[in-house]
């Protein structure tokens, strides 16, 4: 984690779970570089939820089928 990062809980998660802010961008449907702008400063709450649906939608958090034997 870089030292000046304002939104470590975001950088922290894509980074455990190996996604890049490029996905992120893509998923949320903004330029990269629009996204790569907004991080150098504290996301306010709506967009950081947003952030972290993105990565944990991405990273197959979301909706993973249930692993049980049948």
């Amino acid at each position: 984690m870089r030292k000046l990062d304002k939104n470590p809980e975001i950088t922290e998660k894509a980074a455990k779970c190996g996604i890049y802010y490029w996905q992120i961008a893509e998923f949320l449907k903004i330029a990269d570089t629009t996204f790569s702008r907004k991080m150098r400063y504290k996301l306010d709450e709506q967009t950081r939820l947003k952030v972290i649906f993105a990565i944990e939608a991405l990273s197959g958090q979301l909706n993973e089928p249930s692993k049980k034997s049948q």
